[in-house]
């Protein structure tokens, strides 16, 4: 490691975090887009992480303001993508997140599903899918938005039943209904719209909609890049390529195509950060934070250390490696929030954090609280904590 590098301080990076990630209260954003973009793509596997990561970001508005922004003027999808996984992004980014990642991923759920149909030895093959496909979009076309349950009452060729392993330990007898709505999401002709109960529901209705224009794949990878280098770095490649799920070539070609810069950690390794992002980084007014989990900002990268005390670790993250709800103060993770069922929002602090931090994170769960009202949120991945504190 060079001595000329310039160094960035596990304070400037917490900075940035807070700056960047939109998560400091003079830096929150004014539309969910804004909320999005500052972390590239929110995780939208739960459906109440969309709602509680952007609420996190945002200056003002409640749950209708975010329902508004994915369902009426969807400035905001949801796309199978980086690690396959489901992701929300604006519309300014999606055609980049579609051809960089969610175009492989659909090509492969397109593959798996005719490849279970061939097995399965009832005839059913490419033809079929395409007219099954072509009868789901002139049923939503025809009818508005429908529930799965609803597409497959309405097309006869859904509520087709296949074998899945024939032969073997594991054969399984399913319905092809929900395979064939994935590959169409994948595809991008279709996409969720509102669900059949609160914001906090997965049982989502589909409406039809256009693919994403195509966008040259080494374009939209180095795009993804660029965007990520800025919310996140300083990272390492290893951080890109996790984040990504991609190839560790495709990793370093779109790393390539943005020319990062260098910088020096305080651990002695060295990162990469935006062309020119090297100025140290103002430090925000003090500021709380409880995010949900899988929020983008424990998630963003492979090595955690400079936000997260390894020690937090077995607390905060499930046995998957997926992190769930966290407390922050100035740019850590400091502890851990879950909601009773009775409604109460209760966190506990980790290590021995001062006075401050206490009162201004009792002051954020309380506008937590206010902001979810009589909606009950349970994380899809439990941790340690969060069991916990519901017990």
């Amino acid at each position: 490691m060079s001595p000329s590098l310039p160094l960035v301080t596990t304070a400037e990076r917490r900075n940035r975090l807070g700056r960047r990630h939109r998560l400091a209260p003079s830096a929150r954003a004014a539309t969910v887009s804004q909320a999005a973009d500052a972390v590239v793509a929110l995780h939208a596997t739960d459906a109440a992480t969309v709602f509680l990561s952007a609420r996190a970001r945002l200056s003002e508005g409640g749950p209708d303001t975010i329902e508004r922004a994915l369902y009426e003027d969807v400035g905001l999808v949801r796309l199978l993508s980086m690690r396959n996984t489901l992701f929300a992004v604006s519309t300014e980014l999606a055609p980049y997140v579609d051809s960089s990642t969610a175009r492989g991923i659909a090509a492969k759920e397109r593959r798996t599903l005719l490849k279970h149909l061939d097995e399965d030895g009832q005839g059913l093959d490419a033809d079929w899918l395409a007219r099954a496909e072509a009868a789901a979009l002139d049923a939503l076309d025809s009818r508005g938005p429908c529930t799965g349950s609803q597409l497959s009452a309405a097309v006869p060729a859904l509520r087709q039943k296949i074998t899945i392993g024939r032969g073997k330990k594991y054969e399984t007898e399913a319905g092809v209904a929900t395979r064939v709505i994935r590959v169409l999401a994948a595809d991008g002709r279709i996409r969720r719209d509102r669900p059949r109960g609160s914001w906090t529901s997965s049982q989502f209705r589909w409406v039809h909609t256009e693919p994403w224009p195509a966008v040259p794949a080494a374009e939209a990878r180095a795009e993804i890049a660029r965007r990520w280098l800025r919310a996140y770095g300083p990272a390492t490649e290893a951080d890109f390529k996790w984040w990504t799920g991609w190839t560790l070539t495709d990793a370093r070609k779109a790393l390539a195509a943005v020319g990062p810069d260098q910088v020096r950690l305080e651990d002695g390794n060295t990162a990469l950060v935006s062309p020119g992002d090297t100025a140290p980084e103002p430090a925000p007014e003090p500021w709380a934070a409880l995010l949900p989990g899988l929020d983008p900002s424990g998630m963003g990268w492979s090595d955690r250390a400079f936000h997260l005390d390894p020690a937090h670790r077995p607390a905060l993250f499930d046995y998957a490696g997926n992190i769930g709800p966290t407390v922050w103060w100035n740019g850590e993770i400091v502890g851990g929030w879950a909601q009773r069922p009775d409604g109460q929002i209760v966190w506990r602090l980790l290590g021995s954090p001062c006075r401050a931090a206490e009162q201004a994170v009792a002051a954020e769960a309380a506008r937590l609280a206010d902001w979810v009202g009589g909606a009950r949120v349970t994380p899809r991945f439990r941790t340690p904590l969060e069991r916990e504190l519901v017990a």
